[in-house]
């Protein structure tokens, strides 16, 4: 063990010393600015979320990351591990020798190191506070957001919540004046045990017609990566995908299927696999991340042999197929789609 240790710190220390160099090659999507790489999150996507640190402070090691939305945070072989998808550090370690140009070390067994991106206790309780200060989405202003997306099946949404006063954080790129509290939908996420580990926040318009006008409407607060926010018992069979509204939308049409928000395409990628999951559906959008997500699904799942099944939209997602032709369409467009074995559990009524 100690062989493995020395060896990731090893590695770890040599990234260091290539930081900029690091960014570049497996996070191009962001940009320099200042002492920091800033792009949206471990995947690469682009935004202003994730911070790696590029010259040493008293405050902090080059290198070493966080992701603001999330919470997440590591050196840059975690973050190596975690962009490149690695089934353990051993093939983090083996990408991370390639990008430096080392030669293949010997193959190490499958092992977990102590993890520097645990959930973090203080924005976990912080999760769940605020969480717990939200109340019932029925007649709240939710409501009215929700039904203008065409969503209104509410019954059975626990791990949706509202919040007439949720504080928001500016982002460099709101302006000055911008408000401080929006009132926001607050979803539970939550491991497969059911241990809600952070929240993900939709800061609405106080008039309750469309997201908050502020840079990012949308941020997850905690743990989120592997984790999802839930909707209905998986039990053999689950339907996982990003956003919350396209997951909605799933349900809306067809109550009785179990869902799944992963909150990212990046989240999506990554998300753990109940024991005992026979088929997986993934609720695909329409766009080069979501193509993303899909295949690292595939083989994920292919390797815990799990069957999967795509399901794709017409539109852009499936709450624009719901805008556009109502539950009842989507309801036919999606059943064509699935498993004759699902059919009668996913139309089950309320």
């Amino acid at each position: 063990m100690s062989r493995n240790y020395s060896m990731a710190a090893e590695i770890s220390q040599k990234l260091a010393g290539s930081a900029l160099a690091v960014c570049r090659h497996y996070l191009p999507a962001g940009r320099r600015e200042g002492r920091y790489w800033i792009v949206g999150n471990v995947a690469g996507e682009p935004g202003r979320s994730l911070y790696v640190r590029l010259y040493q402070t008293d405050s902090g090691s080059i290198g070493n990351w966080v992701d603001a939305a999330t919470g997440e945070h590591g050196d840059l072989l975690d973050l190596i591990r975690l962009n490149q998808r690695c089934a353990g550090l051993g093939e983090a370690i083996e990408e991370a020798r390639r990008f430096l140009l080392l030669p293949p070390s010997n193959p190490l067994p499958q092992w977990s190191r102590v993890s520097s991106h645990k959930p973090s206790t203080g924005l976990s309780v912080a999760a769940r506070r605020m969480f717990e200060a939200a109340r019932p989405v029925p007649g709240s202003l939710g409501t009215r957001y929700l039904a203008l997306r065409g969503i209104t099946r509410l019954h059975g949404l626990s791990a949706l919540r509202f919040h007439p006063r949720c504080h928001y954080r500016l982002s460099d790129d709101d302006a000055p004046d911008t408000a401080r509290t929006f009132p926001a939908l607050i979803a539970s996420v939550t491991d497969l045990d059911g241990l809600q580990t952070g929240i993900h926040r939709t800061w609405l318009d106080p008039g309750g017609r469309c997201k908050a006008q502020v840079t990012s409407p949308r941020r997850a607060l905690g743990n989120i990566l592997g984790h999802a926010i839930r909707f209905g018992d998986s039990d053999g069979v689950l339907v996982a995908g990003e956003g919350l509204e396209t997951m909605l939308s799933l349900r809306e049409a067809l109550p009785g299927m179990p869902v799944a928000a992963a909150t990212s395409s990046s989240h999506l990628a990554a998300i753990a696999f109940p024991p005992g999951l026979v088929r997986l559906y993934v609720a695909r959008d329409a766009d080069a991340a979501g193509d993303a997500a899909f295949e690292r699904l595939t083989l994920r799942a292919q390797a815990a042999a799990i069957e999967l099944i795509g399901l794709t939209p017409r539109l852009g997602d499936f709450n624009d197929d719901l805008l556009d032709a109502g539950r009842v369409h989507l309801a036919r467009q999606l059943l064509a789609q699935t498993h004759p074995d699902d059919r009668l559990r996913f139309e089950r009524g309320e």
